[in-house]
């Protein structure tokens, strides 16, 4: 397994980060086996393991602390917080007092006292960012984080962060997690740029695009909306939305241009999102012991410059085909109220 430097913090990883989403009730709820497809994905070179608090309502971070013991020393450990984690509005978001509070209950389920990568999950409206670089400045002093950084970001507040870090001596993301995928392109045009110029390592993660460039999806009966993510997230996989036919036809014509080149669909799809320059690792979450053993068959996959020509054909550079796999909506489009002046103002 390749190792690169995560964003000038002098801290190897490896080119693939073991994504632990799937650990606990959202997916194997195993915890034996999910210990045993942590320590396959060790042992196989990555070293590089990426939870969050919300994962499972905390079971993910517990799962990964057991599978830990013995072995933190030689692993990068990164977690997140952000999503809410109880009933009340200050069980989450990016303030002072849900930080402080929440850095301790993630030491605890994952068994140490320090997390290599503490990362922002998602920007936070109600919070200035001066506030949130405070409180992470304070973490990283007092020794229970070695770095931080920032998921899901669009680049004008990436910018704004720095800038904030800079003028008000805190310290800065080091890094941004992104969902990136040959579907969801848009990181392209300013997210990774943005990244690269500020020397930041950037770990993205959905490569297979929820699912649909794992080769399950090849015709629209595959596509079982009454349960499951599909069900949950029915306006990213319902055929009949043209966003997501689009999806469908891209994924045959991506499954045809794999075949052609000698390769499975997901060892294409990873690859791809490797080939960046301003990736660092990709971030892959299997479920199951022989979803890991096929992602890792395909580690050492180049893509040749005619392979990654005709994925800009299919599906050109910078482009979501359903605008809902960018994860994250400005504010300023959700609420209504921020885009329409009042009558009389």
């Amino acid at each position: 397994m390749k190792r690169r430097i995560l964003g000038g913090t002098g801290i190897s990883v490896s080119e693939y980060a073991l994504g632990t989403m799937m650990f606990g009730a959202w997916g194997n709820r195993d915890h034996d086996e999910s210990v045993r497809i942590i320590h396959r994905a060790l042992d196989t070179g990555i070293n590089f393991v990426d939870t969050a608090d919300i994962y499972s309502a905390g079971e993910s971070e517990e799962i990964v602390g057991k599978a830990l013991k013995g072995r933190r020393e030689d692993v990068v450990l990164a977690t997140k917080v952000f999503n809410s984690m109880g009933p009340d509005a200050n069980h989450g978001g990016n303030s002072r007092r849900w930080i402080t509070r929440e850095i301790e209950n993630s030491l605890r389920r994952l068994g140490t006292d320090y997390i290599d990568l503490y990362q922002i999950h998602r920007p936070d409206p109600a919070t200035d960012i001066d506030e949130t670089l405070s409180v992470l400045s304070d973490l990283v002093r007092a020794g229970k984080v070695r770095a931080v950084g920032c998921s899901t970001f669009p680049a004008e507040q990436i910018v704004e962060a720095h800038w904030t870090s800079e003028r008000r001596g805190h310290v800065r993301f080091r890094s941004e997690q992104p969902p990136y995928s040959i579907l969801a392109r848009s990181v392209e045009a300013a997210v990774l740029p943005t990244a690269r110029q500020y020397g930041m390592g950037v770990l993205t993660w959905g490569p297979l695009s929820a699912g649909w460039l794992s080769g399950r999806y090849t015709k629209r009966s595959d596509i079982d909306l009454t349960g499951g993510r599909s069900a949950l997230e029915r306006h990213k996989f319902d055929p009949s939305l043209p966003e997501n036919a689009r999806k469908l036809e891209a994924v045959g014509r991506l499954a045809e241009l794999a075949s052609d080149a000698g390769l499975s669909l997901p060892h294409l799809a990873v690859a791809f999102v490797r080939s960046h320059p301003a990736v660092t690792s990709v971030i892959i979450g299997p479920r199951t012991m022989e979803q890991l053993d096929d992602l890792l068959a395909g580690a050492d996959v180049e893509l040749s410059e005619d392979v990654l020509d005709r994925i800009d054909e299919i599906v050109p550079p910078g482009t979501d085909l359903n605008r809902a796999d960018s994860y994250y909506e400005p504010p300023a489009l959700v609420d209504k109220a921020q885009r329409r002046r009042r009558a009389g103002a």
